[in-house]
This record gives structure tokens, sequence and C-alpha cells, in this order.
């Protein structure tokens, strides 16, 4: 069966354009939604992005108050390790002589006694060290006296190498006051190693 169009031709025209318009218009708005979606997903991210600086500020401004904080400790500690260090210097090759006087009227022998005593300290980068020991010399002690016979002279240097840090006893002079007095008047001495410093004079105290 055959359909005429009685319709005159300007009619089917302004339909056509009237289809192309809506086909256009729709896919204006199809454009501009879709359009619309990414600004709005942008402006979600920017604004998700500038949530995330202000915390991080924030938290940037926290950390630095903490930091304003704790530089009173850091200023105390370097306060602290200048002190140690000057106490270290203060007391570097420290001996405590009133040890060193325990010791020598503990080996003095009873028949014998000191009329003067000396002690000093000489403590040097690379000293030589004791005989027969690599412990290094720091001072000396030198001592005068008076003894009853040789064999106490003698006595008196077997145990000035007994006592802990001295080391190389000697005896420089030795004078009988008195034909067959056997009274002698004499010199000698003993070096000190490092071992008769304190703790703190070797450093082992802060």
């Amino acid at each position: 069966m055959t359909q005429v169009n009685l319709l005159p031709p300007e009619l089917r025209q302004r339909a056509a354009v009237r289809r192309t318009t809506s086909l256009v218009i729709l896919g204006g708005v199809v454009v501009l939604a879709v359009i619309g979606f990414f600004y709005f997903l942008a402006t979600m991210s920017l604004s998700r992005a500038k949530d995330d600086l202000r915390a991080q500020q924030a938290t940037n401004a926290r950390l630095q108050s903490q930091i304003s904080e704790l530089q009173q400790f850091a200023a105390l500690q370097a306060q602290l390790q200048a002190k140690q260090q000057l106490l270290q210097t203060v007391y570097l090759d420290e001996i405590q002589w009133s040890g060193i006087l325990v010791d020598v009227s503990r080996i003095i022998p009873s028949d014998s006694y000191l009329t003067s005593f000396t002690g000093q300290i000489s403590a040097v980068a690379g000293a030589a060290p004791a005989t027969g020991t690599t412990t290094p010399l720091v001072g000396n002690i030198t001592f005068a006296g008076q003894a009853l016979g040789t064999d106490t002279l003698a006595s008196w240097l077997t145990r000035l190498d007994q006592v802990k840090g001295w080391a190389n006893a000697w005896m420089s002079s030795a004078t009988e006051s008195g034909a067959f007095s056997g009274i002698y008047t004499f010199n000698s001495g003993v070096d000190l190693t490092s071992d008769a410093l304190t703790a703190r004079g070797r450093g082992g105290q802060q």
C-alpha cells in the first residue's frame, strides 16, 4: 500500500529544522552537564587541597611552637657540656695528696723519719712510661730524711716501689751523720704514674 504525505514541503522542512535544533540543544545540554560535573569535581578537589594545606600549616605551627619551647633545653645542654669540659680541664691530672701522705706513713720504716716532702705534677702528652710498664709518668715525689742503718735505707727504697702508682724509686744521696753512728741523712724520690691519679684526674668521672 503506498503512503502519500499530503503535508506541504514547508511544514516538513520546519519539522526537520526543529528536530535538528532539538538535537543541537540536547547535545549542548549534555556538554554543559559534563563540564559542570568536571567543574564540581575540580572544586571539591581544590577544597580538599585547601583543607589539607590549612591542616599542615596548623601542624607546622604547633611543631614550631614545640621547637621554640625545647630551645631552652638545648641551651641548658650546651651549658652543661661547657661546664663538664671545664671540670675535666680543672681536674685533669688530679692527685689526692692526702692519700699520698697516708701511703708514706704506712710504708716508712719505724727507725727513720722524713725532714721534707715535695710532690709535683708534670704530666705532658707522650711522657715516658715507668720502667717495665706502659703507664705514662705524671709527676714525682722527692723525700729527705734520716734513717738508722743501710738496711733501713734499702727497705725504704723497696717499699716505695710497692705503692700503686709509684715507680722508679731512687736514692740520690745517703750520708752518714757521724763516724760509725749508723745514722744516715738521705735524699730519695719516686716517679708517679697515671695510676696515682684520681678517677676524675684520669678523665673517668664527668
